[in-house]
């Protein structure tokens, strides 16, 4: 194997760590970088909040920094923070405000990991970048395939799908051979500070804080009804924007006993979010899991974006409409513009913003932003309906 300059996104994390030591152990000459993404005290004037507590950043760099002194390697401080406000938080907020719900790390893999931070890496002479992600890069005839990570719990293909021909060609995703498992034996075997960090979860520039807290600095709000399938209202939202379908944690409603023929049945079944009407600003929200309002059929995606360059041949593949969810069988039809999949079984909450990513096999394609999927019937707003004693409705 060729031996190279390799700059690795050293994030403070054990994946990284791991990844830089793998890189020095085939030989590379490896240079770390951290990359700051988000200003700690960036909130709008006059908030009077203290973030102290939320932002991991300086805490992330004082352990990258350590991961380098123990590998032997350079670290360099880089702050990206105006690139990321521009090209990710700006279309975060944007998607927000329109009633969808974005994916930022979608976003920032594309704009800055390996945008910005590849085109740094150059400028310092690498001949290739490196990152802890979980998946693989394949080369076969002088093209590159992006293929999931060997780690089915941990593969992160998902977030890396918009990346194209040009960033594969200089990335390495060591780590992406591996599980989980074996890294952190690897980190502990080598003696890495980090060894047992946990994980970061969330999104990076909201940190361990409320997220409803957080956009409400940034999102106009206005209040509205919460409606049920048969249209009586059970519950007040605080605004569309701070809600995602397939919701269950925060709406303030208490399991009520749905009414006669309603579907769902049962005692105090859960509340999902099912549906934003911005037209009416009403969000619609059902009960249990299985409601058919929370299945769909098919979606519509724009904004794609392929890893060949150009979008697959139509036929059966294999999509994702979110994290975590298992590969869902459907067959592909691309239109002007985007693409339309129509799934061999319902899936789960399907969300405008949310990336829809196809792949063949371990093979990951791309994918695009979901625009529309199957919508559950338009009920207008009623009368509330009278109290059934012993039972409570809308209570927190």
């Amino acid at each position: 194997m060729p031996k190279h300059r390799v700059v690795v996104g050293l994030s403070g994390g054990v994946d990284s760590a791991v990844t830089a030591h793998l890189l020095k152990q085939q030989g590379h000459e490896v240079v770390a970088v951290f990359m700051k993404n988000w200003e700690d005290d960036d909130r709008p004037a006059g908030s009077g909040d203290d973030d102290t507590g939320y932002c991991s950043s300086n805490i992330d760099f004082v352990d990258a920094a350590a991961v380098a002194d123990v590998l032997g390697i350079e670290i360099e401080h880089v702050n990206f923070a105006a690139e990321y406000k521009d090209r990710v938080f700006a279309e975060f907020l944007r998607e927000y405000q329109a009633g969808r719900t974005p994916n930022p790390d979608v976003l920032c893999n594309a704009e800055i990991k390996f945008k910005a931070f590849l085109d740094h890496a150059m400028r310092l002479g690498a001949e290739k970048i490196a990152t802890g992600h979980y998946a693989r890069v394949r080369e076969r005839g002088g093209r590159f395939e992006l293929l999931k990570g060997l780690d089915p719990a941990k593969d992160q293909s998902y977030f890396l799908h918009r990346l194209n021909q040009a960033q594969l060609a200089r990335t390495l995703f060591p780590v992406g051979e591996l599980r989980k498992t074996e890294v952190r034996r690897i980190a502990e075997a080598i003696g890495l500070p980090n060894a047992r960090k946990k994980d970061s979860t969330g999104i990076c520039f909201i940190g361990e804080r409320p997220f409803r807290e957080f956009l409400q600095r940034y999102l106009s709000h206005e209040p509205g009804p919460m409606l049920d399938e048969q249209g009586h209202e059970v519950g007040r939202h605080v605004g569309l924007s701070f809600y995602t379908l397939g919701q269950r944690q925060g709406l303030g409603i208490g399991g009520t006993k749905p009414a006669a023929g309603q579907a769902g049945g049962g005692e105090h079944l859960p509340w999902f979010v099912a549906h934003k009407d911005l037209g009416t600003n009403a969000l619609h929200v059902v009960q249990g899991h299985g409601h058919p309002w929370l299945q769909s059929g098919w979606l519509e995606a724009q904004d794609c974006s392929w890893i060949a360059g150009s979008a697959p041949a139509p036929g059966a593949l294999a999509a994702k409409a979110r994290y975590r969810q298992a590969d869902a069988g459907c067959v592909l039809s691309v239109r002007p513009g985007g693409f339309r999949l129509d799934f061999d079984d319902p899936q789960w909450a399907v969300t405008p913003g949310q990336s829809a990513v196809l792949y063949d096999g371990e093979v990951c394609l791309g994918g695009g932003v979901i625009a529309a999927a199957a919508q559950p019937p338009v009920v207008p707003a009623r009368p509330p309906r009278p109290r059934r004693r012993g039972v409570t409705a809308g209570t927190a």
